[in-house]
């Protein structure tokens, strides 16, 4: 079992009088940026959007801004430059840094660097936020100290600052994040899955695999990485993995991991057999979730949390906003908002999760994954496809190459909900499950899920009214 750390301390050179560039002024950019000035160092927060475009309320005075375009950088203008995930390493000034010679971090990097806080990272194509976000109420669950953190919505450096003393940090960290990591290295990292996500900006799936293979890279011999044993890319991570594995499988019986056992979640470590509870008694639907519940018991169990409280987490813990979670039932009719399917093997995923015919909404834009598996997993689940955004061609094309014929084409999520009333019926499922990225019509997926959410509510308050 791992031990806790002691207080927080920096692994960082002092940055008191640093010049550092951050750019990208989104969440973590922005989060990034106040907690290096209260360190001291000057900062200027660059964004290629204009200022008018993007919401500064509650930067501290010292924090210089250039929106609009990037400030130049070159050797001895700045001695350090923060990344937010969303900016490609092919940006001007991470192009500049780089040739410079100047260090460039992510804001995980950054964070990192700053604290000797246990931490658990948790990566993979789908499921990140799920496990992320049950990890971190396993820990409340068993009444220890924890912050939740990272990609699932509060900016890792902002929980270092905050966090109380002796509290393990639970983080969600993406394949972006990852891209520039040096010293990163999790107590637990834990790997979920791989399929081909991110493509536009990783190339292929090698190298989207090599980007989140960065989570265990600087862990040491004590440490532990949990990987899918049912995943053959995720299992052969193994072999470069330089601490401890610890294995998660829904279909194996294994010697050492969590898996399951006739029908119930079983820990096997160091020559003992825990029995916690049975899939049955599960609150998460879909197999999937079945995964997500056996990483985040592997991650826990390796920091001595008990079983009968694994269990109880495992029986009450509801859904995370966006993800299978149910929104109403109208006239028989199940809604529910996947808007964190962005990718097509998340919206797969999801259609496994229900025995019901369901109307598909589905669309944005792609990440240049196929979405011919998808169209297959359809077959005999969809019984009415409605797609939108930018991605609504290459879904049609692939959906009628497999035979699918009820298909509608919309122009935007509110006429997606009107035709799914149209043509769902008592015990249907309308899911929004959209395998592709928001962009093209929203600022992210929870915008995307809040608006799905609006509009389905909306007509029943009418009714109710």
């Amino acid at each position: 079992m791992l031990q806790e750390a002691g207080c927080v301390t920096e692994r960082v050179n002092d940055l008191a009088g640093k010049c550092v560039l951050v750019v990208g002024a989104g969440k973590s950019g922005q989060a990034a940026a106040r907690v290096l000035a209260s360190l001291g160092a000057a900062v200027t927060l660059t964004d290629r959007q204009p200022a008018s475009a993007l919401n500064l309320d509650g930067l501290p005075p010292l924090v210089q801004v250039v929106a609009g375009g990037y400030p130049p950088v070159s050797a001895g203008l700045y001695d350090l430059v923060v990344t937010s995930p969303g900016v490609p390493l092919g940006e001007a000034p991470l192009q500049a840094a780089r040739a410079a010679g100047i260090p460039i971090w992510s804001e995980i990097e950054l964070a990192y660097r700053l604290t000797d806080r246990p931490l658990i990272a948790i990566t993979g194509t789908n499921g990140k936020t799920t496990t992320t976000a049950l990890v971190g109420q396993m820990f409340r669950d068993a009444g220890r100290a924890v912050a939740v953190a990272g990609n699932i919505g509060v900016p890792l450096v902002t929980e270092v600052v905050r966090a109380p003393q002796g509290a393990v940090l639970v983080v969600e960290v993406s394949s972006f994040q990852l891209e520039t990591v040096e010293t990163f290295a999790p107590q637990v990292a834990v790997i979920l899955n791989l399929a081909p996500d991110h493509l536009d900006r990783h190339g292929d799936l090698a190298g989207y695999a090599a980007a989140k293979a960065r989570i265990f890279a600087r862990q040491g011999a004590a440490d532990w990485t949990v990987l899918n044993f049912d995943d053959p890319l995720v299992r052969s991570m193994a072999a470069d993995v330089p601490g401890r594995v610890f294995y998660f499988s829904t279909r194996y019986v294994l010697g050492e991991g969590v898996f399951l056992d006739e029908g119930t979640v079983t820990v096997a470590h160091q020559g003992k057999r825990v029995r916690l509870l049975p899939v049955s008694a599960f609150s998460l639907r879909g197999r999937h979730n079945w995964e997500n519940c056996l990483a985040a018991v592997a991650a826990a169990w390796t920091f001595g949390l008990p079983a009968e409280s694994l269990a109880h987490t495992l029986a009450t813990f509801r859904a995370v906003p966006h993800r299978l979670e149910p929104v109403t039932t109208e006239n028989g009719v199940l809604y529910v908002n996947d808007s964190k399917g962005t990718n097509p093997e998340a919206t797969m995923r999801a259609l496994e999760a229900f025995e019901e015919p369901i109307v598909l909404i589905a669309g944005g834009r792609a990440k240049g994954a196929s979405f011919l598996p998808l169209a297959e997993k359809m077959r005999g689940r969809v019984k009415h496809l409605i797609l939108l955004g930018e991605a609504a061609p290459l879904l049609e094309e692939a959906a009628r190459a497999v035979g699918l014929a009820q298909i509608s084409r919309v122009s935007s999520l509110a006429a997606a909900v009107a035709r799914a009333r149209e043509v769902a019926r008592p015990g249907d499922v309308v899911l929004l499950s959209p395998a592709c990225a928001s962009w093209d019509m929203f600022a992210n997926y929870e915008e995307r899920g809040e608006v799905f959410k609006e509009l389905v509510l909306r007509r029943q308050d009418v009714k109710e009214g």
